[in-house]
């Protein structure tokens, strides 16, 4: 009986289909909902979104800021961290966020070939430039913290298995190959649109972009300092960067985005207002101790944890005033560009552009927490100008260390590692720890890697080198 309904059926299925030409096959074979290609600009806004939320505002920016002693880790795994109990050593400490870069890199890979010669969006020049910066931000990400890591033969999936580390050394030459072609790709002609509104960081305005790399290339020389120290360089490419008001911050609708601390904050309640970063207020009668901290809601009384030592407890200790579901996330902001150059002013015996620096960053970091810039004036002219006439350097760098407080934490925790490697101590850290050589000068590989990359693995160990092998730039080998 089965076989005669076959028969009988199958007449039925031929005349539906023979009217089929190839292409209405093809597009009923297609899983609509799973396109295996994507125009290049749908890519790039993932890209973005991802960069932002995940690479530069969550883990990496979280633990950061516990090293750096922005926040205190008060439970679970940032109070390891903060007690240097497994955490800093652990592979999969910083796991997911190594396996997203990886995938931004993969993507973005995908994005410069078919932008480049041959591929299906050849001459789409705009589109090209954003994927080249986006990837030198990336690995930059990877590099500062995490030292030699796999690129060149890496993003093969099935091809290579097991890639090798690239030198850090190597990595700084590849990520000023990509902004220096990135920024000439969006200076060229192109008949393609322009990415326009899928551009969640400056709205398809190459200008921008272009800004926005020569402010990367001025942080990257700025980190190269013990290696390869060039000042006017920093000088030169900030000044080719963003403008009083410009930044590259990805923006939270609160609605379907968040902005990660917030998140952090209302998902696992993990950190404490740091009585370090408290003190240095307090010592420098800074009106921002009134704007960054607040009691824990529902209590009255602003307690703040120890550095190293808090008690392991949530519904404490005082919390960051500065979260909220809207506070964008930064990638480079104006203020962080006008401490480059002051420090760079600084350093070259320039003092008076270097104090007009510093007070341009200043006044742009009052203004970012809701301060204004009379406030800024104020406090520049009793606490700054004579702490700046007594040690330049000293002043321009404590302050940036307050200004990049919390959400910019990555780069202070770079700024710290670099300047110890040049043997400065103006930024004072108060967990006993690290006085035991227990200061984390970089961050483990991601576990994902560990146990199936031979490679990462022997140079993981047992993780215990997070102690005392810094990266190259800041005077290590690796």
């Amino acid at each position: 009986m089965k076989n005669i309904i076959r028969l009988l059926t199958l007449p039925v299925f031929l005349l539906m289909f023979a009217g089929c030409d190839k292409d209405t096959m093809e597009d009923i074979n297609e899983y609509k909902n799973n396109p295996s290609d994507v125009p290049s600009k749908l890519l790039v806004t993932d890209i973005i979104t991802r960069t932002a939320f995940t690479i530069s505002g969550s883990d990496l920016a979280f633990y950061a800021s516990v090293y750096s002693e922005y926040n205190v880790g008060i439970y679970n795994q940032m109070y390891n961290a903060e007690i240097r109990a497994g955490e800093p050593i652990s592979s999969t400490t910083y796991n997911n966020m190594w396996g997203a870069a990886y995938e931004n890199l993969y993507n973005l890979k995908i994005v410069m070939g078919k932008t480049s010669e041959g591929g299906a969006e050849a001459g789409n020049f705009q589109t090209l430039g954003i994927a080249q910066i986006l990837t030198a931000y990336n690995v930059g990400m990877l590099t500062d913290l995490f030292g030699d890591v796999p690129y060149s033969e890496a993003l093969q999936p099935g091809v290579i298995f097991q890639p090798v580390l690239d030198k850090q050394q190597d990595l700084y030459t590849e990520i000023f190959r990509l902004l220096n072609e990135g920024i000439a790709n969006l200076g060229r002609e192109t008949e393609y649109p322009s990415i326009g509104g899928q551009d969640l960081l400056f709205g398809g305005d190459s200008d921008m972009w272009i800004k926005f790399a020569n402010g990367l290339k001025a942080r990257h020389t700025a980190l190269l300092a013990l290696r390869n120290p060039n000042w006017q360089d920093v000088i030169t490419f900030a000044d080719l960067s963003f403008a009083e008001g410009e930044n590259a911050a990805f923006e939270y609708d609160g609605a379907q985005t968040a902005n990660p601390f917030y998140t952090f904050f209302t998902d696992r309640d993990y950190f404490g207002a740091s009585q370090s970063l408290h003190d240095k207020l307090i010592e420098r009668n800074d009106p921002r101790d009134e704007v960054f901290f607040m009691p824990y809601p529902g209590t009255e009384e602003l307690i703040f944890a120890p550095n190293g030592s808090p008690e392991q407890a949530q519904g404490v200790y005082g919390v960051s005033a500065l979260m909220s579901v809207t506070n964008p996330t930064y990638l480079l902001s104006y203020h962080e560009l006008q401490f480059l150059k002051a420090e760079a002013y600084a350093r070259l015996d320039q003092v008076a552009p270097a104090q007009t620096a510093m007070e341009n960053g200043i006044r742009a970091a009052f203004v970012k927490v809701g301060l204004t810039v009379e406030d800024a004036d104020a406090y520049i002219t009793a606490e700054v100008l004579p702490r700046f006439q007594a040690n330049a350097l000293s002043e321009i760098m404590n302050q940036k260390y307050l200004a990049l407080y919390e959400e910019e934490a990555v780069q202070t925790y770079n700024d710290i590692r670099r300047m110890i490697a040049l043997g400065e101590d103006f930024i004072s850290l108060s967990n006993p720890l690290n006085a035991q050589s227990r200061f984390p000068v970089r961050y483990s590989y991601g576990a994902d890697d560990v146990t199936t990359n031979l490679n990462v693995a022997g140079a993981y160990g047992d993780g215990s080198y997070v102690y005392n092998q810094p990266v190259w730039w800041a005077g290590g080998s690796r």
